[in-house]
């Protein structure tokens, strides 16, 4: 697809948009850039209709904001809380925090935002092979042998964004030192007692956290929800992360596993220490965890954010831990500030630039903020760290930091 095909059927002057990438962030940024006035094609390689997963998620009332912003059906986003408890190894409780905030499923907020998206924009099975730029414009070379030119390129497609690799060959994924288990679980096997909160546990330098969202089909009738189970384990880069990364047949699978191809050895192990250290109520939630999925904890943080007519967002630029839960949240808003600063700007270039000078500095909060607040379940720490365990380690702190942004407002 030429130039000529890129621009069938557009207004003439309208600006366009090619998005790499057709998560969240994609999605993001094509729907605030055509609110802006642009035409956008979204690109993204996977052939079939992405899916979170296990993926819990929290609403931050900055993400409502912007949805609310452009017109999206916020009610029924997701499941309201009110409260916070933790629990201590024998079950006892030993605090509770008033903490409102909306809990949801990845796929909710995903299928909000592409239903939003015209379909006919919205290109599954395709991805990017390279790109090259002039003052002009910018071509993407796609991995079905068409090339595609625009005005704007953007590199929303994620961890292991090939935008980034392109732009900024030296950075990649750094390993946290500690690993998550997830899984969703039927809100009739889940007790009243835990299902209405958020509940923490911290057995020595790990953390049990689980918190209801929507059911299966965005069903959020009570009775029809799930909860969402995620236990942080240190495990060494050389040592436990391979182990729990080596499939049966004797593959060492790069930065994450497919939950089918956890060894059932690996996940025998998990269970069996959550006999140990964990809770009874929440004791009682681990075999339930049928098919766990097994996250390894990266960090991703870009030096820069615009390369020309290029611009990368969400987590193809900065991957932050999940303890301070900004992951949607700070998507949509590099996604607001990409499309407002491009409307303030005389060319691309300039727009980019104004752009990366506002999202650098925030983004860089949030990895700082999330490395503060996981540095206690590391597998290994520089004194550094442990002054930051010291102080964000502790249950009352564990309790009141997680998953939270007021950070962001000091």
């Amino acid at each position: 697809m030429g130039q000529d095909d890129v621009r069938q059927g557009g207004r003439p002057g309208r600006r366009r948009a090619v998005v790499i990438g057709g998560s969240m962030s994609g999605l993001l940024a094509g729907l605030q850039l055509r609110e802006h006035g642009w035409e956008v094609d979204i690109f993204e390689r996977v052939e079939t209709e992405l899916s979170g997963r296990g993926a819990g998620i929290v609403a931050q009332p900055e993400l409502i904001a912007i949805l609310e912003a452009m017109r999206l059906d916020t009610r029924d986003l997701g499941v309201e809380i009110t409260t916070r408890q933790i629990l201590d190894g024998t079950g006892r409780l030993v605090g509770r925090l008033d903490c409102p905030q909306v809990l949801t499923a990845w796929e909710r907020v995903f299928r909000v935002l592409r239903a939003a998206f015209p379909s006919e924009r919205y290109h599954r099975g395709i991805g990017l092979k390279g790109f090259a730029q002039t003052q002009a414009s910018v071509v993407a070379h796609l991995t079905d042998g068409r090339g595609v030119e625009a005005d704007l390129l953007v590199g929303a497609d994620g961890l292991r964004s090939t935008v980034r690799q392109a732009c900024l060959p030296d950075i990649a994924p750094l390993y946290a030192g500690y690993v998550a288990w997830r899984s969703l679980i039927a809100e009739e096997a889940i007790p009243a007692e835990l299902f209405d909160y958020m509940t923490f546990c911290l057995p020595p330098g790990e953390q049990f956290l689980g918190y209801p969202v929507a059911g299966p089909d965005n069903d959020l009738r009570p009775g029809h929800r799930r909860y969402n189970v995620v236990w942080y384990r240190p495990a060494d880069e050389h040592g436990e992360l391979r182990r729990l990364l080596t499939d049966d047949r004797g593959v060492t699978h790069a930065i994450s596993i497919p939950p089918p191809l956890i060894r059932d050895a690996a996940i025998a192990d998990m269970r069996a220490a959550a006999e140990r250290l964990i809770a009874p109520q929440l004791r009682t939630i681990v075999p339930l965890m049928a098919e766990p999925i097994l996250q390894p904890i990266y960090d991703i943080e870009s030096p820069g954010m615009a390369f020309g007519r290029i611009a990368i967002i969400g987590d193809a630029a900065f991957v932050a831990r999940p303890h301070v839960a900004a992951g949607v949240s700070k998507a949509a808003d590099d996604a607001v500030a990409l499309a407002d600063s491009l409307d303030a700007a005389d060319d691309v270039a300039a727009g980019l630039r104004h752009f990366e000078a506002q999202r650098l500095p925030i983004n860089g909060r949030i990895i700082e903020r999330a490395r503060h607040l996981g540095a206690y379940l590391q597998a290994t720490q520089t004194a550094e760290e442990r002054a930051r365990s010291e102080r964000h380690g502790i249950p009352a702190a564990v309790m009141a930091e997680t998953a939270v942004l007021d950070f962001l407002h000091v």
